[in-house]
């Protein structure tokens, strides 16, 4: 084990009031939250990676408010006023992201979404109405799905029967905007220890005395904020990590496409960069062999993207596939965020269950609160 200078001992590795674990989105906020609420507290974050790696900046760039498909099936699974509180988490998400950050910083494209629907149309004006009725007082709108079928063609989609709007999604940088979250955040004075994984942690009586790149820091409160990966520093936590591929096509001159997409309860989703088309998902395709943290594609997947998008995006241009990528994000049985303590002082914050980017900025309001509590 490499020694510490004084220095580094009174600094970087100095005992912490608080230590969050992962610096993607639930853990900035989270760090954002209590330092913004308490202003004297010591807090440090530590990430493994160069860059946060996992789902944050690697997803597909959407707002997350969610499809009538996948709404009617969370409805189905969780009951109608949980999968209303979550949306109006999501909603309240996103309202917090644009207050935060100007569009020009995180490139927020007001672009609307769109679903679009297979063949089989039954009960699909019914369900709308249905949605829009419970939706209605949390977003104010009389409307916020709404059947636009006529617009299947001009888009460039082929092989639907229906397309369902949706004023409230919208797309974004992902990478830009952790960046811009990170900086906020260390302008409030947290501190960012990149490339520092944690192999240990160990509860004392008045401390936790955590192990990251053989140096040691203590600190009163640990938060993990580490998502798909929380099962390898963490017993006992229900939690499951699950892939999302991705392929962005080369510029396509011309380009129909505009807006964000899903199909089929949100396995699938896709949207124009420029002229460009990302796609990602198809993870139905071989649920076993994407329930991984591993970040590198398959061929599986890749190869039902690309159908996916020959057979219903794309056939009517030339392109190649420039990039390829994977990200892993982390769902829990019941499909809601979990915030809770898992010892004395030792909580977890996560299970964003693919939506991170609109509920981290509101559950990390829940986590902030669970854990000031130890303050007061």
């Amino acid at each position: 084990m490499t020694s510490l200078s004084i220095w580094e001992k009174e600094s970087y590795y100095a005992t912490q009031d608080i230590v969050i674990v992962g610096a993607g989105l639930m853990g900035l906020w989270t760090a954002f939250e209590l330092k913004k609420s308490r202003p004297s507290l010591s807090i440090t974050i530590l990430e493994r990676n160069a860059t946060p790696l996992g789902a944050s900046t690697r997803n597909a760039g959407f707002a997350c408010f969610g499809s009538v498909t996948e709404l009617l099936n969370d409805a189905q699974q969780m009951g109608q006023d949980e999968m209303c509180r979550i949306v109006e988490l999501r909603y309240k998400g996103i309202k917090k992201i644009r207050q935060h950050f100007s569009n020009a910083t995180i490139d927020f494209d007001e672009c609307g979404g769109y679903e679009c629907i297979s063949t089989n149309t039954n009960n699909l004006d019914e369900d709308i109405a249905w949605l829009n009725s419970l939706l209605k007082p949390i977003t104010g709108n009389s409307a916020d799905f709404k059947r636009v079928d006529n617009k299947l063609a001009p888009l460039g989609l082929k092989g639907f029967g229906a397309l369902i709007e949706n004023k409230s999604e919208a797309g974004l940088h992902s990478g830009h905007l952790v960046r811009a979250l990170t900086q906020k955040t260390q302008a409030l004075g947290v501190t960012i220890l990149y490339g520092s994984p944690v192999t240990a942690w160990n509860k004392q009586k008045n401390y936790t005395d955590i192990t990251c790149n053989d140096k040691r820091i203590k600190t009163n409160v640990l938060i993990f904020c580490t998502n798909a990966f929380t099962n390898e520093l963490v017993d006992d936590v229900m939690i499951e990590p699950a892939r999302g591929q991705v392929i962005v096509t080369s510029p396509i001159p011309d380009l129909l496409l505009k807006g964000t997409f899903h199909f089929d309860e949100g396995f699938y989703y896709w949207r124009n960069l420029g002229n460009r088309i990302l796609l990602g998902g198809a993870r139905n395709k071989a649920m076993d062999e994407e329930q991984t943290t591993d970040l590198s594609t398959s061929a599986t997947i890749q190869h039902a993207l690309e159908t996916f998008l020959q057979t219903h995006i794309a056939s009517q241009y030339s392109y190649t596939i420039e990039h390829r990528w994977g990200g892993v994000m982390g769902f829990s049985k019941n499909k809601q965020p979990i915030v809770q303590p898992i010892a004395e002082n030792v909580f977890v914050a996560m299970a964003c269950n693919g939506m991170g980017v609109a509920l981290t900025p509101m559950i990390a309001e829940d986590a902030a609160a669970l854990v000031l509590e130890k303050f007061n």
